[in-house]
């Protein structure tokens, strides 16, 4: 279910919240549950959009601004002022489907680094909205990627740690100043 908060989709020259990077050790932790839905954590849902957009990003996990929430923010069409985001409070997979595609994956905890990830071409979450309100979701596409991307962060995982290829992912990591090293290969 799409979220009502409504923020402005454009950017910030000084976004509200800062960005954690490869190599944090933040970005590392699994996240912790939401215990309380109220207007602190919906502020906080605002800022984390308005970093988002700021940015240029479709998805946004609370620890990548070093928050460690299960907190996520989406919105697959930033470019759309009238189509709402997604904000997922301690979302959960109930369900993956068991084929599989591959799509380029990119991250705003690692700029300019784009590279090829196999993922579930379906998946199917159970969340919390951003009034406490249990939802279920099944999504596939950008979406569905979108969203057992970000479900990663939650989980210390990043996008980089799924990428198979070595070769091409040290390349990509060294020319855009990040360590393979911060890699913790999952795959």
């Amino acid at each position: 279910m799409p979220s009502d908060i409504a923020v402005e989709k454009k950017k910030l020259k000084n976004p509200p919240l800062q960005m954690h990077y490869l190599g944090d050790r933040v970005l590392r932790q699994a996240a912790k549950r939401v215990t309380k839905i109220d207007d602190e954590l919906r502020l906080l849902v605002r800022e984390m959009l308005q970093t988002m957009y700021s940015s240029d990003g479709i998805g946004l996990a609370a620890p990548q601004v070093g928050i460690n929430k299960q907190l996520i923010v989406i919105d697959c069409e930033p470019d759309q002022p009238n189509h709402p985001p997604l904000v997922l409070i301690n979302p959960t997979i109930k369900q993956v489907s068991s084929k599989l595609c591959v799509a380029q994956e990119g991250c705003l905890s690692i700029p300019n680094v784009f590279l090829d990830v196999k993922r579930p071409e379906l998946v199917t979450i159970a969340y919390k909205d951003e009034y406490g309100r249990p939802q279920t979701l099944t999504a596939g596409d950008l979406l569905g990627r979108c969203i057992l991307h970000e479900l990663d962060h939650l989980n210390g995982v990043v996008f980089v740690d799924r990428v198979e290829n070595s070769l091409t992912l040290n390349e990509e990591l060294s020319k855009n100043g990040f360590s393979y090293q911060a890699v913790k290969p999952v795959v």
